[in-house]
C-alpha cells in the first residue's frame, strides 16, 4: 500500500499574529509577541513556527519540546539553577517538554521553533510492538530508508 503525501513549499511572508505571553509570566516589561504557523503534522504532535518577541523579560515553561533556532537578535536564557547564556542569531537550542527558563531580551528577537509533544509512554509502547509485528510478518527484512542522515 503506497502511502501519499503532499510536499508543500511557500515563499509567501508569514502571516504573524498575536501571542501574548501569560501576565503572571511577565516579570519586567511589556514585552509584544507574535507568532506565524508554518507548518503542523497530519496528527497534530508538531509544528514549526516564526516567533517574535519585543525587549522584555519573563518567565517560559514548556508543555512540548522545543528546538529553536534564533533567526534575528538574542536572548538571555536562565535555568532555575541561576546558571545564564547569552544566545544569538545562529544558535540552536533544545528545551524538552517540562522544562522552564527565564527569558530576558534586551530589545528584539525572531527565532524559527520546532515544536512537538512527546506521546505518552504507552504509545511508544504500543508504537514499537506494532513496529516488531510488522517486521515479524514481513519476515524479518528492514524497511528501506529514504537516505536522509
Amino acid at each position: 500500500m503506497a502511502v501519499e503525501t503532499t510536499i508543500t513549499s511557500g515563499t509567501e511572508a508569514p502571516h504573524f499574529v498575536a501571542s501574548p505571553i501569560q501576565p503572571s509570566w511577565v516579570i519586567a516589561g511589556q514585552p509584544v509577541a507574535r507568532l506565524a504557523l508554518l507548518s503542523s503534522s497530519a496528527d497534530g504532535t508538531a509544528s514549526t513556527y516564526y516567533w517574535d518577541c519585543t525587549a522584555g523579560r519573563f518567565n517560559w515553561y514548556y508543555s512540548f519540546d522545543e528546538t529553536l533556532h534564533i533567526l534575528e537578535g538574542s536572548v538571555t536564557l536562565k535555568a532555575p539553577s541561576g546558571t545564564s547564556r547569552l544566545v544569538v542569531a545562529g544558535d540552536t537550542v533544545f528545551f524538552p517538554a517540562g522544562a522552564q527558563a527565564e527569558w530576558t531580551v534586551d530589545k528584539y528577537i525572531r527565532k524559527l521553533a520546532f515544536c512537538r509533544t512527546p506521546l505518552p509512554g504507552y504509545l511508544i509502547s504500543a508504537r514499537d510492538i506494532s513496529r516488531k509485528l510488522k517486521r515479524l510478518i514481513k519476515g524479518g527484512k528492514q524497511q528501506e530508508t529514504s537516505g536522509l542522515l
